[in-house]
């Protein structure tokens, strides 16, 4: 598996789990998602840095922080899915514009 298949992945995965989010799931799956988004992002940083992409490597960064799971923010459920559903919006549009310029590269 590449790099490239690697952020597409982390992408729609991400995306995926936070748009389920918005569903009423146990207070586990909530728990899960933020490891899962903390070690995600930390993966695109990394890879950001690597691409010397500064500003991406802030965003990613930035929700790390926002989703590490060790000092929870308390938004409130309302606040919370408002940010699922922009998280997970720039998330599916990175990947579709990744897949795109994969796709012309070729």
């Amino acid at each position: 598996m590449n790099e490239q298949q690697v952020k597409l992945g982390i992408k729609v995965g991400l995306a995926t789990g936070f748009l389920i989010c918005l569903s009423d799931m146990p207070y586990g799956y909530y728990e899960f998602i933020r490891w899962a988004a903390a070690v995600g992002f930390s993966i695109m940083a990394n890879y950001a840095h690597k691409e010397n992409n500064s500003t991406e490597m802030i965003l990613w960064m930035g929700l790390v922080m926002l989703f590490q799971p060790l000092v929870k923010i308390p938004l409130g459920r309302t606040i919370w899915n408002i940010v699922d559903i922009l998280v997970a919006t720039r998330l599916l549009m990175s990947a579709y514009k990744q897949k795109k310029a994969e796709n012309e590269n070729q």
